[in-house]
């Protein structure tokens, strides 16, 4: 798969980008600093202006020269374009995709290496992690918003990194999801996303720049889905 904008360039939200091809309601660009979606985080949200007018984007859809954005109207657009993702969400979802990698951290550490069997940011400001941890005790699980908080307060640092796919799958608990794992980038790498001192995981989508900057969250609830799976839904502490 090709590298995203973002995963690059994470603080660029507006990107001016020449139009690659257009049908009505869609346009084709080379580069946008749009996240598509994935991995259980939802797609930005923005909007793109020509010298036409300006439309919301409704979602992205790839292609093999770039990604097609595909508008609420059924405009046609030609020349450049000025593409712009909206902050606040953005924002949002680099919060949640962090704080989901804290607790999934936290289970890995203290439930045996449990593994992720899925997960899902929600534009409410909630999210929702699955772990394959038969017979755990629920009111553990529902205690993580203590550490998940302690680990806010100690505002550790956040990078990503590429690393050859080889090298990641030879060590153990980069690849955390039960059955699937992100792909490997055209070059052969996979990016990795590293909280100081915590956690490593590949992992290819937006994040904070440290812990510190999320809010204190509490555990919702814990769900029982299956023999094997359990839920934990997470919130803001306010």
């Amino acid at each position: 798969m090709p590298r995203y904008f973002c995963q690059d360039h994470p603080d660029r939200l507006e990107l001016d980008a020449p139009v690659l091809d257009t049908r009505p309601g869609a346009v084709l660009l080379a580069q946008s600093p749009f996240f598509p979606g994935g991995g259980g985080q939802i797609a930005d949200r923005g909007s793109i202006r020509w010298s036409g007018g300006e439309s919301p984007v409704e979602r992205l859809e790839p292609d093999a020269r770039g990604f097609w954005h595909i508008l609420t109207a059924p405009v046609t657009i030609d020349g450049s374009v000025r593409i712009q993702v909206e902050p606040r969400f953005r924002r949002l979802m680099c919060e949640l995709h962090t704080l989901a990698h804290v607790l999934n951290s936290l289970v890995y550490r203290d439930f045996g290496g449990a593994l992720l069997t899925g997960a899902q940011l929600s534009a409410d400001g909630t999210f929702r992690v699955d772990f394959d941890v038969p017979g755990a005790d629920p009111d553990r699980l529902r205690a993580l918003d203590g550490p998940i908080n302690d680990v806010i307060r100690q505002d550790l640092a956040i990078r990503s990194f590429f690393m050859p796919w080889v090298a990641a799958e030879a060590e153990p608990g980069l690849f955390r999801s039960k059955s699937v794992s992100p792909p490997p980038q055209e070059d052969g790498s996979v990016r990795i996303v590293e909280i100081a001192g915590l956690d490593r995981q590949a992992c290819g989508g937006t994040h904070l720049a440290s812990t510190g900057q999320a809010r204190p969250v509490r555990i919702l609830k814990v769900d029982n889905k299956g023999r094997q799976n359990r839920r934990i839904r997470v919130g803001f502490a306010d």
